[in-house]
């Protein structure tokens, strides 16, 4: 048997599964049983024992649907890989199975005789016509294995269920022609018996079945790659010992021989039934565990994709409110009689830039995404920082919002994307002005900005109601919000900007100066300090 690979592809079929060392020392532990129950036959195998005509009925009725089964998976596991050798496997099984039956009805002492017209030879010839189409079968099974197809090799056309009841129907046909040959006409067939004593010809035709499946045998240890072949592997072994020990052994019906040879295969043969529905139900088990994983990730992709969306909106809602509102201010200095076209020039200019900050939006997040580090700049938090509130004037003065400013002088620069950072910036100064539109206190924005020898902060403290706190450990969260029409995709887009600049975004409530707080720390890449500010500024609302 080939040694099993190592990858992480997922099997879905036991005739693809590569056998694991449970599996191989299961497989060798049985194949030392089956030798070991098999050499205690000879010393007692022409000991004559009490006839039992229910016996053949029983064992047959068992291997019947042994069988039936077994072939109703192969055919099931042929349908999901497109296997040719185990569509071949799987008539094999069927055919074994229909064979059973005018045995079963046949056998000298367990029908009325006669049935079926059948004469005293017809029974041997079910039995040897079953044994040796099953023997070919594994030969070619064997064979059939390297040339595995899946159902996509074989063409758009192709319907699993199409060679399915062909195969069917032509082991049906083959099983009833055989039916009518071996009885209507055993007269002119082959004498394997002679009463209830196997003829010379009868032992040579079970030996040279026996030695069928030695090359099978080779086949599968040489080309086995399944856990499938292996269980193959471990019936056919002792299907070799039952046709052998029947051909050397068996004189005559209902000796201790023809019990042994009967029961032993019976338990042994029947364990690819068994690994079957053993392995069958542990893939099963597997596969419903990764589609439960497919459909997580199909729902996160669908959610991720929500996602983007809802920021990249909930991004462009500032700039494209700003067109809406500078357009509208521009207008109106034209109304004017005389028109004022030095304020309307402003406006236009306002209304330019905020196109500038929208197309900036979607190359923040295409960058952002990336986690591209090649926009990355000397950036002045300071600046930054001014600029900021100086795009969020109008709301500030909308709102009756004072910003007040204490910004460190000489801050150090720092290597980051400006536009990322100026969009965190601005959303957190937009969501302390959303807090305290319904505040009846003074409505303040305390902004201020520090430093130490490896890292820069900035702080955001408004007077607003605050951060619940049952609220604030998730404050950060996708979906997580506080306002009534949030996406709660700001701050977690906010938090990781400032991550994967290497920095940290925290949130608190009920500080001095009530409201909430936000800080940013930043480490610094290049400790040059910035342009000189005040070390108090105060904004278009300023304190």
């Amino acid at each position: 048997m080939a040694e099993r690979a190592a990858n992480d592809q997922f099997e879905y079929s036991v005739a693809t599964m590569p056998p694991t060392l449970q599996h191989r020392k299961l497989a060798y532990a049985l194949v030392v049983v089956t030798l070991a129950a098999y050499a205690t036959v000879p010393p007692f195998a022409t000991i004559q024992l009490p006839r039992v005509d229910g016996f053949v009925p029983s064992i047959t009725t068992i291997a019947f649907v042994a069988d039936l089964v077994t072939a109703i998976l192969l055919f099931a596991q042929f349908s999901a890989t497109g296997s040719r050798a185990l569509l071949l496997l799987a008539s094999s099984y069927l055919f074994s199975s229909l064979m059973i039956i005018p045995y079963a009805l046949t056998f000298p002492g367990a029908q009325e005789p006669g049935l079926l017209g059948a004469g005293p030879q017809s029974a041997a010839l079910f039995i040897v016509s079953r044994r040796f189409a099953f023997a070919l079968g594994i030969v070619g099974y064997a064979l059939l294995i390297p040339g595995r197809l899946t159902k996509s090799s074989m063409g758009p056309s192709w319907r699993p269920a199409i060679a399915i009841w062909c195969s069917v129907a032509i082991v049906v046909i083959v099983a009833c022609a055989l039916t009518s040959a071996f009885t209507a006409g055993h007269d002119y067939m082959p004498r394997f018996v002679d009463g209830n004593s196997m003829s010379p010809l009868g032992a040579h035709a079970i030996g040279m079945i026996a030695l069928i499946y030695v090359p099978a045998l080779l086949l599968l240890w040489f080309r086995g790659k399944s856990v499938l072949d292996l269980w193959l592997l471990v019936a056919g072994s002792a299907l070799l010992l039952e046709n052998a020990f029947v051909a050397l052994f068996v004189s005559s019906r209902f000796t201790f021989a023809f019990y042994a040879t009967r029961l032993i295969p019976l338990v042994i043969s029947k364990v690819v039934l068994i690994a079957l529905l053993a392995e069958m139900v542990i893939l099963h088990a597997r596969l419903s565990f990764a589609n439960r994983n497919l459909q997580h990730e199909r729902e996160n992709k669908l959610t991720n994709a929500e996602a983007v969306v809802a920021a990249i909106a909930h991004e462009l809602r500032q700039p494209l409110a700003a067109m809406t509102l500078n357009a509208a201010a521009g207008k109106n200095f034209l109304d004017r009689v005389p028109p004022d076209t030095a304020e309307a020039k402003n406006n236009f200019y306002a209304i330019s830039h905020a196109g500038l900050l929208a197309s900036e939006v979607f190359e923040n997040f295409i960058s952002l995404f990336r986690e591209s580090k090649k926009e990355h700049q000397s950036v002045d938090m300071n600046a930054l920082t001014l600029e900021a509130i100086h795009l969020l004037h109008q709301q500030l003065d909308d709102n009756n919002i004072f910003a007040h400013t204490m910004l460190t002088s000489e801050l150090p620069t720092i290597q980051g994307n400006k536009g990322q950072l100026r969009e965190v910036i601005l959303n957190l100064l937009q969501n302390s002005i959303e807090a305290m539109n319904t505040s009846t206190k003074q409505r303040v924005i305390h902004v201020a900005t520090a430093h130490d020898r490896d890292s820069i902060s900035i702080s955001l403290q408004d007077t607003g109601p605050g951060i619940d706190p049952d609220k604030l450990a998730s404050i950060f969260d996708t979906f997580i919000t506080t306002k009534a029409k949030g996406t709660g995709l700001g701050l977690a887009i906010c938090k990781m900007i400032i991550e994967q600049h290497g920095g940290k975004l925290s949130a608190s409530s009920d500080t001095h100066y009530g409201g909430a707080r936000f800080e940013i720390t930043l480490p610094t890449k290049i400790a040059e300090p910035s342009v000189p500010a005040a070390a108090t500024e105060q904004s278009p609302r300023c304190a």
